[in-house]
Parts: C-alpha cells; structure tokens; sequence
C-alpha cells in the first residue's frame, strides 16, 4: 500500500471550495490525470455515489472506479478505488480564517501485480505526488478565479 498526502491553501472559504469539490464532472477540468468520468449511478452526490474514471499518467491508462464513502459537505468527501488499483482517497478542507481553506488530498493506494505491486506503488508514489499537487494548484486558481 502506497500512502500519498499532498495539500495547499486556497483563498476561499470552504463552502465555496466545497461547491468546486462536490462538482464531481468538473473534476477533469482541474485534474491533469482524470480524462472522463461517468456516473454508473443515476445521482451525481452523496454517498453510494459510484462512477469510472478514464485515467492517464504517461502512457498507462485504466478505467479507475470510484464509490462516495463519505459526503460531509464543506468538510470532507472520501472515496473507494474498486478498479484496477485499489484503496481509498480523501479531500478534507479545513477553515484557516475568514475566506481561507487549506485542502488535503489523501490516497491510500494498492496497485495490482502487473503494475509490479508494492514496488509499482513505491515508484508512482514520486510522480502521483507531483501530479496531484499541480492538480490541487489548478483548483485553487479556478476557486480563487470564480
């Protein structure tokens, strides 16, 4: 399993983070990785919320599926990874004052033998980091553009 934290402080309270956050379509719009995304269920929020997400990162693409674990709105939205790579993530935004929110993304993740396992983890570790912490600063440029 291959533990990734990446976080960043936005200039927007966190109901106004959450409003981008809970917009789970608009999420290829900020994430670099994340190429489309269809709902397998008919809501679109809330949990129980399941969709596949069309992933790229260099030249490995999966359909990565997702289930809502947890839906806390301004606070904290969780996900299951039940594809290809396993395990969990979490966007948990935390108040810092009148009009700031510092966002942190969690993942949890287990990759599969053909992508060499622990040491395929170990690996993408680096570079999921560095692509989910330019995910997160292209949120933050389109919260505080809004």
């Amino acid at each position: 399993m291959s533990r990734i934290d990446v976080e960043v402080p936005i200039a927007a309270a966190p109901a106004v983070v959450w409003a981008h956050l809970a917009d789970i379509p608009s999420h290829v719009e900020w994430m670099a990785d994340a190429v489309d995304i269809r709902f397998v269920t008919e809501r679109h929020e809330g949990v129980g919320v399941r969709f596949d997400c069309d992933t790229k990162v260099g030249p490995l693409r999966l359909v990565d599926r997702m289930e809502v674990t947890e839906w806390e709105p301004e606070r904290r939205m969780g996900v299951r990874h039940v594809g290809l790579v396993t395990g969990s993530g979490t966007f948990s935004l935390r108040a810092d004052g009148p009009g700031s929110t510092t966002m942190t993304w969690s993942e949890d993740l287990r990759f599969p033998w053909w992508l060499a396992g622990r040491l395929g983890a170990w690996v993408a570790r680096p570079v999921l980091s560095r692509i989910w912490r330019g995910n997160l600063r292209r949120l933050r440029e389109r919260v505080e553009r809004a």
